[in-house]
């Protein structure tokens, strides 16, 4: 299992070796490296100078003045944005995806394109989003994306449409999402000081469900990696773009 991959192809290529299957659960692309500002689209774009001023703006969650410093820089491009944003994308998808090994069972994560995603996902890749699949004898859920913030990603849905993904999931073995259930030390990000969006819906299924493990990412650096509710041990499989460390499910 891995999460938060960011632009991590070179651990990712070894990631599922000895294993029967890999599961990502999502965010592959590496907009901005708030550990090392030097990498990632924004910065390639703009700069590191720029990149430093817009991780220093959303930080302090000064998110609006983040948006109108982004705006003045996309302003003095003489490039689409949304097309150089693609091509950049592109690029890390199709060193990523040919990292996956076979087989890998993949969703998304809030700073995904689904979009693009059939054009690189190859025969030995199950994309699932409010889908299951049966992995080794075990029903497996997936629930991809992530809910509304001010940071504006580009894969973030209502809650009611979350919901809808993860009610139709119905009884699962294994609760695979990409953003935690909203409990606060799963959703509190020890070093950039903030909760992030978790799920109530999530939380809920976990309650009147009752699966074995309820699997996520998206806290870089959570208060806890781990913790027990009923039945169900919820687990951070980690930041994997920093670690390069997978995080191994055996029953």
């Amino acid at each position: 299992m891995v999460s938060d991959v960011h632009g991590n192809a070179g651990d990712l290529a070894a990631a599922g070796e000895g294993a029967d299957a890999l599961i990502c659960l999502g965010d592959l692309v590496l907009f901005l490296d708030y550990a090392d500002h030097s990498r990632g689209i924004f910065p390639d774009l703009f700069g590191v100078e720029n990149a430093d001023r817009i991780v220093e703006l959303r930080t302090a969650r000064r998110f609006d003045e983040a948006r109108e410093l982004g705006r003045r820089l996309w302003a003095g491009l003489a490039v689409d944005r949304d097309a150089a944003i693609e091509t950049a994308v592109r690029r890390q998808y199709a060193e990523l995806f040919a990292a996956f090994p076979t087989p890998t069972y993949a969703t998304y994560g809030n700073v995904d394109i689904p979009g693009l995603w059939p054009e690189f996902a190859g025969p030995g890749t199950t994309v699932l989003d409010g889908q299951r699949a049966e992995i080794g004898g075990l029903v497996f859920g997936f629930v991809g994306g992530g809910l509304r913030t001010p940071m504006r990603t580009p894969y973030e849905i209502g809650d009611e449409e979350y919901a809808a993904k993860v009610e139709a999931l119905g009884e699962v073995d294994v609760l695979c999402s990409h953003i935690p259930p909203e409990v606060p030390e799963l959703t509190y990000d020890t070093v950039a000081r903030r909760f992030e969006r978790g799920s109530r819906a999530l939380l809920d299924a976990i309650h009147r469900v009752r699966p074995r493990y309820a699997l996520f990412g998206h806290v870089h650096q959570p208060l806890a990696r781990r913790m027990r509710i009923g039945a169900t041990e919820c687990v951070n499989v980690g930041h994997f773009a920093s670690t390069g460390r997978p995080f191994a499910l055996e029953w």
